[in-house]
């Protein structure tokens, strides 16, 4: 299988996305360095990724709508084979927060079908392939602070603030 990616600029860095040969997405990332991204991905994959400078499923543009607020959701094929398991059962829960809103990591648990694996939910959103697409950064800490995102509180808090969400 050939895999190729993508990079669109974004306000929050540069968004690299990772495509299988079926256009379905098996990661999107931002970083200030998209060859970090493009590293990491091809030593999970075990393969080199070939650069494309095609909007794959068009989610340059959907990029660019949902930064300028005019995208609730994003309208992509997920291939969910780099989130096995209990990871890719909460991540699935974690799309399906509403724009705008926000899930505890525990709720996220729940939904997930392991009401005590707040902390496992925790791992998965922080070391998840697919953030934006998979939005991990509604989901906060019980007491309602923000916590974690890649290191970047900051982003995570405009993240929330763009969709219309409130934040301690």
């Amino acid at each position: 299988m050939t895999y190729r990616y993508t990079v669109t600029a974004t306000p929050i860095g540069a968004a690299v996305a990772v495509f299988g040969e079926d256009d379905r997405i098996l990661a999107l990332g931002t970083a200030e360095d998209p060859l970090w991204v493009v590293e990491g991905v091809a030593r999970e994959l075990r393969r080199e990724l070939a650069a494309s400078h095609d909007d794959i499923a068009g989610l340059g543009a959907q990029l660019t709508e949902y930064f300028g607020g005019r995208l609730q959701r994003f309208d992509v094929e997920i291939d969910w084979r780099l989130s096995p398991g209990f990871a890719g059962d909460a991540l699935r829960a974690v799309r399906d927060i509403s724009y705008g809103e926000t899930a505890s990591y525990g709720e996220i648990a729940d939904r997930a079908g392991r009401p005590r694996a707040a902390r496992a939910v925790g791992t998965a959103c922080r070391f998840t392939p697919l953030t934006l697409v998979v939005p991990v950064h509604r989901v906060i800490r019980s007491d309602g602070s923000l916590g974690e995102f890649g290191g970047r509180e900051d982003v995570k808090r405009q993240l929330i603030e763009l969709e219309g969400g409130s934040v301690r």
